[in-house]
């Protein structure tokens, strides 16, 4: 038996790094996850992986930050498995400058995939949630603890310079998370933030040529840290490494499970140490 036996978890940006782990990790614990991801491929791969661990999960492709998106994402949920216990706001990517450079589309895309997107979602969720709730009160039935979990980062509780754009959406996840936590405590649901440090994932590794780029919607995004300075960063880390996708997916699963159902508003930092 596991922790998450019957909950059904929906998990955005999961078809790669953290948020894959996350899926695999809720998964693994009973939880049914839906899948997402830009691109079919990788959330095809995510649920396959699911499936051969004996977990259940389906794909709902597409940009968090498309109009409908939300509705769908939720809908994905409700019928392939029935409700919504547990949301997960992991998508997202840098595209980094400095504020005298940054454009108004570096600007909007990041604090609309980073900010706008995990309210949408959320929106989306409340009448869900709300339904059920009445129908577990009008049934004399116990409402159960569900969970939200908002992806902040360090950037977003010190700042970060050449991040001015992602550094102001997470710290929006911030008051989102607290606002929401006061906002559901009547559901019974508890809202929180992780933050991560130094992940290694596609978003910090850099290739051999030093060249490292994503496609986001047709859009080249250069991403990576250099060797040199990964390095340096490494080392102010108390821990003495980087994070990896397992680690960071740990840290958002403490949030998941019925040990933390009385924990809500907060946001813990897994950054190895790494102190502010």
């Amino acid at each position: 038996m596991g922790k998450l036996d019957g909950k059904v978890a929906v998990v955005s940006g999961s078809g790669r790094g953290i948020g894959r782990e996350i899926a695999l990790k809720l998964a693994g614990d009973g939880a049914s996850v839906v899948v997402n991801d830009l691109d079919a491929e990788p959330a095809k791969e995510t649920v396959a992986a699911v499936e051969a661990g004996g977990g259940r999960a389906v794909a709902c492709v597409g940009s968090v930050t498309d109009e409908g998106f939300a509705e769908r994402f939720v809908q994905t949920a409700v019928e392939n498995f029935g409700g919504l216990d547990v949301i997960v706001n992991n998508a997202g990517y840098t595209w980094d400058s400095v504020i005298q450079k940054m454009t108004d589309e570096q600007w909007d895309a990041i604090l609309d995939v980073h900010l706008k997107a995990p309210f949408r979602i959320l929106r989306a969720a409340q009448p869900v949630i709300a339904a059920a709730v009445k129908r577990a009160r009008e049934a004399g039935e116990p409402v159960p603890c569900r969970k939200v979990v908002n992806i902040s980062s360090i950037a977003g509780l010190g700042g970060n310079a050449g991040q001015a754009n992602y550094a102001a959406a997470k710290a929006g996840v911030t008051g989102l998370t607290k606002t929401t936590a006061k906002e559901w405590g009547r559901y019974n649901v508890t809202v929180n933030a992780v933050a991560f440090g130094l992940i290694k994932t596609r978003l910090t590794d850099t290739p051999a040529d030093g060249d490292g780029t994503i496609d986001v919607q047709g859009r080249e995004i250069k991403v990576g840290v250099n060797a040199q300075l990964m390095d340096a960063m490494e080392r102010t880390i108390p821990l003495g490494r980087a994070g990896t996708p397992a680690d960071a997916a740990s840290a958002v699963y403490l949030f998941c499970i019925p040990e933390s159902d009385y924990v809500s508003g907060q946001t813990l930092v897994c950054g190895g140490g790494f102190v502010i």
